[in-house]
């Protein structure tokens, strides 16, 4: 799907170009900048209402129900959502960066929207080995060589994961957050108490009642994620029920506890993803240019970005999004994004 250039849309790629002249992505080392008020963070409300008829494709041990924007041959942006989040988180993005050249992809993860595995005994994991793999097959079935990698919460580790490991299939990496890739034997690690409450939800979903009250109050629990991660987007019903529906998915209660589990050592992953899982115990160092993203008003947990910075060593450059931004910045943020994909993709 293609979008015309409107006047707005003009404006909005002008001011893109520079604010991108404002803050050069660094040529060697890292650099550290602040952008200016991104004005979303107070409710901006989304300028699009959906995407185009969704598209599904086969891909691994999936069918992978995803969006796509832009022309056909121009270079390729996967666009990566999150927990308790969905395509939509990317629903202003998409047409812009469609609008500057992208081919735009934007896949709903495994127990997300219509994605659904091919066969009723493939388990149901959630480990993060098990996410990237599935974005390598999905450019494998979409016959991409090469792409930006773009996204924020689950989507942002699966990024790092692809971009890590397969750094001749990426062009350039956007991670809110920044590097967040786990292992199973960093998390036996206790954390200061203060940070262990941020992780309420993972605890919770370590017992069986907390499964079955994911189960049962998936919406109302997802709710409360967003308004404890972005404490001050004011979102509406109707932006959160959009994305809620995908929640729907047969599949997606499951997914999300064993992912949460399975970081804990409380579940078990599959034999066939050991060896990746043991490259990413060792935390791979980041080569591709990348530039790391976070919201100023984040209430999500999320590392400190000067812990990370040493993990890219590739052009690298760190941008604080300001506005009372939280964690979902691609869509508290959309333009913040999009200048981070088109400014990475030049690199």
């Amino acid at each position: 799907m293609s979008h015309p250039i409107t006047p707005d849309r003009r404006r909005f790629l002008g001011t893109a170009a520079a604010s991108l002249a404002a803050a050069p992505f660094a040529m060697n080392g890292t650099l550290f900048a602040q952008s200016g008020d991104a004005g979303a963070g107070a409710g901006r409300p989304s300028a699009h209402a959906s995407f185009a008829a969704l598209k599904q494709i086969d891909a691994g041990v999936l069918n992978i129900g995803y969006a796509e924007a832009g022309p056909a041959n121009g270079p390729v942006a996967i666009l990566l959502h999150g927990w308790p989040y969905d395509i939509y988180a990317f629903v202003d993005v998409a047409p812009v960066l469609a609008s500057a050249g992208f081919r735009v992809i934007v896949p709903y993860l495994r127990g997300y929207g219509t994605t659904r595995f091919l066969s009723g005994d493939t388990p149901r994991n959630g480990q993060q080995g098990a996410l990237a793999t599935d974005v390598i097959a999905l450019m494998d079935a979409l016959k991409i060589e090469k792409a930006v990698v773009a996204g924020f919460d689950w989507g942002a580790r699966t990024a790092d994961i692809v971009a890590a490991i397969w750094p001749e299939r990426v062009k350039a990496l956007i991670s809110v957050s920044g590097y967040l890739i786990g292992s199973q034997e960093a998390n036996t690690k206790p954390l200061p108490p203060s940070a262990e409450l941020q992780w309420w939800y993972q605890y919770y979903f370590a017992t069986e009642r907390g499964r079955l009250g994911y189960e049962k109050y998936r919406r109302e629990f997802s709710k409360l994620i967003w308004q404890l991660a972005s404490p001050k987007w004011n979102f509406d019903d109707a932006t959160f029920e959009r994305s809620a529906a995908s929640f729907d998915n047969p599949d997606h209660v499951a997914i999300v506890i064993h992912n949460y589990r399975w970081r804990l050592g409380l579940a078990p992953g599959e034999a066939k993803y050991d060896a990746l899982e043991k490259r990413l115990a060792e935390f791979p160092v980041i080569t591709v240019p990348t530039i790391t993203l976070e919201g100023d008003a984040n209430g999500a947990p999320h590392p400190d970005p000067k812990v990370y910075a040493k993990k890219f060593s590739g052009r690298y450059a760190h941008r604080l999004i300001t506005g009372g931004i939280g964690h979902n910045l691609p869509q508290e943020a959309p333009q913040a994004f999009a200048d981070a994909v088109v400014e990475a993709a030049r690199a």
